[in-house]
């Protein structure tokens, strides 16, 4: 036999009676003939036998369907040598034969043989025309609806760029509100230090000059006084005659001597530090603050709320525990700060003296070590009429403040005290680099009724909070 004959022989022996396709899966029946397991199952879709074979139709009781591996393998051989030619438009891929009707239960074409299967025996099944005119219909309709939905979209694509367009608007005429109102707050700023810069200059060469005749005029006495002493001291070192020569005039001139005291000068200043605003601005910053008994000095009375305290006369029973502050009148805050900003008030009113401020958490709490920076202290005391620091001089205060706030930018490194009744600036200490965890720290000092009182951070009762 020809090589061409043994080629189309094979390709027809791998080739599957009902699908006229290579076989897939092929099975065999009872009667010897070979199918794919699809085809088959589909052609015999009844649930219950006799089952009748699609090509010599002889009846098999009941499912008897046997895998064909060797004709497996030859119908993969054959789609090898023969790949399947590509299916013409209008023809059925499983048959090979023009598509001319329509299912309407599964929405697709068929061709006589996919008709005549049991698969679409209870199906609706129409001519191609007939099926095309009812779905054309349809389709206009549908058609119609998404008409109308292009119109809505394109309507409200319109609306929708005319939004973003109004909203960019918006946006750059507040931009530009922004920049206008901070540029006049700057020029603002800029004129009211002016202002104050100008108001320190006049008081300073209001009282600059009075304190300087003042030191001129010492100056001048305590020569007069040196030139007079070592007169007396070299008469002194003279024989009785020169001692006494002239006597009556060193002695008219002892007596003439007045030390003339220099003029008072009130040492505080009148002109503050206060930028208009700031302390409002900081209270964006302001947290609630409570007080920590665990680290309280015996001596210390705390309130319930964990808000005031005040000084007692007795020393309290309370443990030795190592967070304690023992000798120093101090408590700290629970709040623990290691980066961020920070702003708390503290009521003091008509107290004499007070300390506040913040420390390291590890701090020694056990000794009588001044409390300064380099301890890891960083507080503003308040004795009577002027306030220090362990980092500045005596300061004193025209009118002492009933509030103060305290603001801390850990990673700038700022520290710096407010009298909130207005607004001006107390005490700022020099940059600092933090490091490690910072709690407040409040003392009261000296025994007083009047304790010191941590206001209420935003939402607390009867404090305003600034959005």
């Amino acid at each position: 036999m020809a090589a061409p004959d043994l080629s189309a022989n094979l390709q027809e022996e791998a080739t599957c009676a009902i699908c006229l396709d290579y076989f897939t899966d092929p099975v065999m029946t009872d009667c010897g003939h070979n199918f794919c397991r699809e085809c088959i199952s589909r052609c015999w879709g009844q649930p219950e036998g006799p089952y009748a074979c699609p090509e010599c139709r002889e009846l098999s009781p009941q499912r008897n369907l046997r895998p064909n591996r060797p004709l497996a393998k030859m119908a993969e051989m054959a789609r090898r040598l023969h790949p399947p030619s590509p299916v013409p438009q209008g023809v059925c891929a499983a048959h090979r034969e023009p598509l001319a009707a329509f299912c309407g239960d599964e929405l697709r074409l068929l061709c006589a043989s996919c008709e005549r299967s049991r698969e679409h025996w209870a199906h609706c099944v129409r001519p191609l025309q007939e099926a095309a005119d009812d779905l054309k219909g349809k389709l206009e309709k549908s058609l119609e609806h998404l008409r109308k939905q292009m119109e809505d979209a394109l309507l409200f694509q319109a609306q929708a760029e005319e939004t973003c367009a109004l909203w960019q608007k918006m946006v750059e005429s507040q931009r530009q509100n922004v920049l206008t109102e901070f540029e006049r707050l700057r020029r603002f700023l800029v004129e009211e230090e002016q202002q104050l810069l100008q108001k320190l200059e006049e008081e300073e060469l209001e009282v600059l000059p009075r304190l300087r005749e003042n030191a001129a005029r010492l100056v001048q006495q305590s020569a007069a006084l040196g030139a007079l002493i070592s007169e007396l001291e070299g008469r002194c070192q003279l024989p009785a005659l020169g001692l006494l020569q002239d006597i009556r005039d060193a002695l008219n001139r002892i007596q003439d001597v007045k030390l003339q005291p220099p003029e008072v000068v009130p040492m505080e200043l009148r002109t503050v530090c206060k930028v208009p605003g700031l302390v409002e601005t900081l209270q964006r910053f302001r947290g609630d603050v409570t007080l920590d008994p665990d680290t309280a000095n015996p001596e210390l009375v705390l309130s319930e709320d964990r808000r005031s305290v005040r000084r007692g006369n007795l020393r309290q029973a309370l443990p030795d525990n190592p967070e304690r502050f023992d000798p120093g009148p101090c408590v700290l805050g629970h709040a623990r700060f290691t980066t961020g900003r920070h702003y708390w008030e503290v009521e003091v009113g008509e107290r004499a003296n007070w300390a506040l401020g913040v420390c390291r958490e590890n701090v020694n709490r056990k000794e009588t070590g001044e409390l300064s920076a380099g301890n890891g202290f960083w507080i503003l005391v308040f004795l009577g009429s002027y306030y220090n620091s362990p980092e500045r001089a005596f300061v004193p205060l025209r009118d002492p403040p009933r509030r103060v706030g305290i603001f801390l930018d850990y990673e700038a490194g700022h520290l710096s005290f407010y009298s909130t009744t207005d607004g001006s600036l107390l005490f700022i200490f020099p940059e600092t680099s933090f490091s490690g965890t910072l709690r407040p720290l409040f003392s009261p000092l000296s025994s007083s009724p009047s304790p010191l009182t941590i206001c209420w951070g935003k939402g607390g009762p009867g404090e305003a909070t600034v959005p």
